[in-house]
């Protein structure tokens, strides 16, 4: 599989929103599907958060619905430095990223770096990695490459 992610499938959309508990019941209504639990992410020393450059405490509360081959992401940001409180307090509720499911991730960031491509946000989770990768100038949206352990 050539390009720069070797995968090309879209596994997930994620969504900033100021009350996840709101918006995850207006989903399940609309969609009549089960409201999922919403979940902090991990504390900082597992986290070990990164943003631009910097350690960051910040955490957020995710939901996850699986909408058949993508999975649709609600994340309602703390008020700590991360990307997902710049967007929310910039442009406000709604789109955030794409993600990818990537192999490699050491790589793939150090490839997309290399074209022009920055790191803006990188963090660990139970199970795996997770990075955002600046991609709107050229692609208009940002991606979040996702690393699982095998």
């Amino acid at each position: 599989m050539s390009g720069n992610l070797g995968n090309p499938v879209i596994t997930q959309i994620g969504l900033l929103v100021h009350d996840i508990e709101k918006t995850s019941q207006a989903y399940a209504d609309f969609f009549g599907v089960e409201k999922p639990q919403w979940f902090w992410t991990d504390a900082a020393d597992i986290a070990q958060t990164e943003y631009r450059g910097e350690r960051s405490e910040a955490r957020a509360k995710l939901a996850f619905f699986d909408m058949g081959s993508l999975q649709l992401e609600l994340i309602e940001p703390d008020d700590r430095p991360s990307t997902w409180r710049e967007s929310l307090d910039k442009n406000g509720e709604g789109f955030h990223h794409i993600a990818f499911v990537v192999d490699g991730m050491k790589e793939k960031v150090a490839l997309l770096e290399n074209k022009g491509f920055p790191l803006l946000q990188k963090g660990e989770y139970t199970g795996g990695r997770y990075a955002y990768i600046d991609t709107f100038k050229d692609l208009k949206v940002l991606i979040e490459l996702l690393e699982n352990d095998r």
